[in-house]
Formats: C-alpha cells, sequence, structure tokens
C-alpha cells in the first residue's frame, strides 16, 4: 500500500512552491504529478499535419514524494502517514500526528 493515492490533498514542503497546496494527479514511481504546482514553460514546436499549434504551453513538473506531505484537514498542516490494521483484517492508512484514518 502507498502512503498517498491519486485524489489526496497535499501540501508542498520544499521548492519553489513551498507552503501551497494541491491534489495528486499521477504517481510516476517515486514522484508525483501535483495539480497547479512546480509549473514549467515548456517550448513547443508545431505540427501543421496533425493540426498542433506551436508556442510555449505550461505543464505541471513531477516532484518527489519526499517534497510533499498529505494534508491534514483537522490540523490544517501536512502530516506523516503511518498503517494500521483494523478488527476486520483490512489496513488503512492514518495520520501520525492524531490517528484518524485516512482510508473508510
Amino acid at each position: 500500500m502507498n502512503r498517498l493515492k491519486k485524489g489526496d490533498q497535499v501540501i508542498v514542503t520544499a521548492g519553489k512552491d513551498k507552503g501551497r497546496r494541491g491534489t495528486v494527479l499521477d504517481l510516476v514511481g517515486a514522484r508525483v504529478l501535483v495539480e497547479g504546482i512546480n509549473v514549467a514553460k515548456k517550448h513547443m514546436r508545431g505540427n501543421p499535419n496533425a493540426g498542433v499549434a506551436g508556442g510555449i504551453i505550461e505543464k505541471e513538473m513531477p516532484l518527489h514524494t519526499s517534497n510533499i506531505m498529505l494534508y491534514n484537514p483537522v490540523t490544517k498542516k501536512g502530516d506523516r502517514v503511518g498503517f494500521k490494521t483494523l478488527g476486520d483484517g483490512k489496513k488503512v492508512r492514518i495520520f501520525r500526528s492524531n490517528g484518524e484514518v485516512i482510508d473508510v
């Protein structure tokens, strides 16, 4: 089980976007794509045969998982993630600060 999942609210702990919040769009190995975070300008060449216009586009680039934390809405801060097995044998993620279950 991974500590982060698609759709999780995360907060950036390091880099140019430190302190900003966003939603996880995709997990790529040890890197995470977060909506609206770590936006870079990319120069694209146009392709008239495919009908693609050239120019400068902005796209989100992946962040390393060590530079983000899961956002805890109770404490309104980033929080570490732990794991716990419930009585019925189901493994769930919990917040380390208050022990609250993330997955229900």
